[in-house]
Formats: C-alpha cells, sequence, structure tokens
C-alpha cells in the first residue's frame, strides 16, 4: 500500500507535549495515591495488584483499536476524546467507592490512556523525518516521565490517605483536555492509514518484540506495586512520594542521554546493557538500609526500567514508511501492555509476595540482558542497516 503525505506546515509540538505532561502529572499523582488510599476508603491492600493488571488490561483493549479512531478523528480530535474519557474514569473512583467500581474505572483509564499514549507518540514520530525520531522520542518520554515525577513528588504535600490526589488530578486533566480544544496546531496528516495484523510482530526484530514486553513486565508493577511496597518497607512511611519521584527522575534524565547513545551504539546492545543495570539496580535495592540507599537504588532501577521501551520503539520504526508509524507505535503498545497486564500478577507471587519485588525485578532483568547478549551480532547490524520495509 502507498501513501502520499498531505502537505501540512511546519509542526508545533507545544500543544501534545504540553497536554502529555499534565497528563503525566495527574497520572503520577493516582499511580501512588491509589494504592496508598485503598486501607483508609475499607478496601483490601489486595485490590492494589488488581487495579495495576485492570489498568494495564484496558491499556491492551487499546492498543488494538486506536489507529481507527486516529483515522478518523485526526490527532487533535483523537487527543481531546481519549483525555475527556480519561477524565470521566477518574471522576468515577472519589464518587462511588468499591472494588468493582474502581476496577472498571481503572480499566477505562488504561484504555483512555493507550489513546493517549498512541496519538501523542505518532504525533512526534510523523512530525520529523528518521533522524529526528529518536529526539522526538526524547522528548515525549521527558515529559511523560518528568510529569509523572513531579505528580509523584506533589504527593508529598497532599494527604495521600484521602480523596484530595484524586480531586487534583481532575483538575489537570481538565487543563490537559482544554489544549486540544481551544488551540488547533498543525498536525501530521497522511492520505492513508496502514493497518498492520498481529502477524506482522513476527517481521518486526525481535529483541525489539521482546524487550518492549519486559519493560512491561517491568512498568506494570512498578506503577501499580511499588509505592505499597516502599510504604510497607522497614522506615518507609512518609518517604514514598519522594523515593517514587527519584525513580521517574531516573527515567527522566536517561532519556537526552539515550538520543547520543542510540546513535553510537547497536540498540540490542543498548538494551541487554540496561537490561544489567536494572538487574544491578533490584539487587541493591533489595540490600539498602538507609534512605540515599533506597533513592540512589531507585534512581538506577529508574533509568533501566524507563529506557527499554523508547529504544524498542525506534528500534521497531527503523527504515519504516511514515504511513506505518501509527499502526508500529499500536502494535508496541501492545506488547508493551501485554507485559504490563501479567507484570503486577506475577510479581505478587511466591511465599514473600510484595516484598520481594526486588528480587522479581533482578530475575526478569538479568534473565532477558543475558538473552539479549546472546543475538547474533550480525542480525542486529543488518537490522540497523539495511531494515526491512515491507510488512
Amino acid at each position: 500500500m502507498n501513501s502520499a503525505a498531505v502537505p501540512q506546515a511546519k509542526p508545533n509540538l507545544m500543544m501534545p507535549v504540553a497536554a502529555l505532561t499534565l497528563f503525566a502529572v495527574a497520572s503520577g499523582l493516582l499511580m501512588s495515591a491509589l494504592a496508598l488510599s485503598l486501607a483508609p476508603q475499607g478496601l483490601p491492600a489486595s485490590l492494589a495488584s488488581w487495579l495495576a493488571s485492570a489498568y494495564f488490561a484496558g491499556l491492551l483493549l487499546g492498543a488494538m483499536n486506536i489507529e481507527p479512531v486516529v483515522r478518523a478523528l485526526g490527532h487533535r480530535q483523537a487527543l481531546a476524546l481519549f483525555l475527556a474519557l480519561l477524565l470521566a474514569s477518574v471522576s468515577l473512583l472519589p464518587l462511588m467507592v468499591s472494588e468493582p467500581v474502581w476496577l472498571l474505572s481503572r480499566l477505562l483509564a488504561g484504555f483512555a490512556s493507550a489513546g493517549v499514549f498512541v496519538v501523542v507518540e505518532s504525533w512526534l514520530l510523523l512530525s520529523g523525518n528518521a533522524r529526528q525520531r529518536p529526539r522526538r522520542l526524547a522528548l515525549y518520554m521527558t515529559a511523560l516521565y518528568g510529569g509523572n515525577a513531579v505528580g509523584q513528588a506533589s504527593l508529598q504535600w497532599l494527604d495521600s490517605a484521602s480523596l484530595v490526589p484524586m480531586g487534583a488530578a481532575m483538575a489537570l486533566l481538565l487543563l490537559a483536555l482544554l489544549l486540544p480544544l481551544l488551540t488547533r496546531p498543525p498536525v501530521p496528516r497522511l492520505a492513508t492509514h496502514h493497518k498492520l495484523g498481529f502477524k506482522a510482530l513476527k517481521r518486526l526484530h525481535r529483541p525489539a518484540v521482546v524487550g518492549c514486553v519486559v519493560a512491561g513486565m517491568v512498568l506494570g508493577p512498578l506503577y501499580g506495586l511499588m509505592p505499597l511496597y516502599l510504604e510497607l518497607r522497614p522506615g518507609g512511611s512518609g518517604y514514598t512520594g519522594l523515593w517514587m519521584a527519584s525513580l521517574i527522575l531516573g527515567g527522566m534524565l536517561v532519556q537526552p542521554l539515550l538520543t547520543s547513545l542510540m546513535a553510537q551504539w547497536r540498540h540490542t546492545l543498548l538494551l541487554a546493557l540496561f537490561c544489567l543495570l536494572g538487574g544491578v539496580a533490584a539487587l541493591l535495592l533489595s540490600l539498602a538500609t538507609t534512605t540515599v540507599g533506597v533513592a540512589v537504588s531507585l534512581l538506577m532501577l529508574g533509568m533501566a526500567a524507563f529506557a527499554l521501551y523508547p529504544i524498542t520503539v525506534v528500534m521497531a520504526c527503523q527504515g519504516q514508511a511514515a504511513f506505518r508509524i501509527v499502526s508500529i507505535t499500536e502494535l508496541m503498545l501492545l506488547c508493551f501492555s501485554l507485559g504490563s497486564v501479567v507484570g503486577p500478577l506475577v510479581s505478587d507471587w511466591g511465599p514473600n509476595g510484595l516484598m520481594a519485588l526486588p528480587v522479581f525485578f533482578a530475575l526478569l532483568f538479568g534473565v532477558t540482558g543475558v538473552y539479549l547478549m546472546l543475538q547474533p551480532q550480525d542480525s542486529a547490524e543488518r537490522w540497523l542497516t539495511e531494515p526491512p520495509t515491507e510488512l
């Protein structure tokens, strides 16, 4: 299928990045507030892992259904639609405090978040050429993780046991929604979108697909269970927000570094090295006995965990035509979502349950790092120099 780009004005990325940042701050607030508010609201602590999996199940459903919406509405209107749906889902939380309603709310939130991710990610990737994609993706990740860090840190000044953080998140999402409703920046438009089926995963670079699934298996528990683990950890009460901010700060700091690293290093090797860094950081977290030691371990863990997804997306989009980008980002989000659904459930198993979370990360990072190191170098190099273009 061929496609011609519709002539458009010079891209203005301020609006989607600003909307993403506000969305990320709201998500950062909810990330810890939901887990910490369970007991005060009379809900069981075991619901935390199910809320995380419900969110990522929604993300999975969204990843399979976003492309037709973008094709029909365009990037700006699709962004407004998904932000409105997300705002509605968060509004359910303080109105009806019950397990089924909260699970449904997180399912809807995951679906809407998938829309925000695919719309903004493809918007940035389509607004530049192949050489600009790592830089644009770094901008996307910095806005996302920077906003998450601000949201986590602001939890220190809010009563996490109350519904106040949810109200603050709703206000931020309303501001984010106003941006696409009140502004009309130039948007990337294509005469034709190319829909890719699940079989296309076989033709994407295998380390990219594996790395994306692992990224989901790591970030799912990080978002859904890590706040509760830190709160229950000896000496953790009162430091959860700052420690989570340290985790996400690591993810934000690594993004500008990735731009230069991806231009100089083999992507498969780079993935392997970040996995090994994550394994070491997880082991250090399990051994840390001081507040600073935990913060440094989480900073390193954040650098490793949040580096995986952008590397895999760039690998998957390498050499692909512009009209395939939306569908490729959708497929990669699908892989990420599959891992995100499984991760919180698997990591909470075992005799030690939640308190063995660092061990789960160490094993997952270690096994994945070894697998990536064993991938043939010549195959990976051919991918970087002569990537397949027909899916």
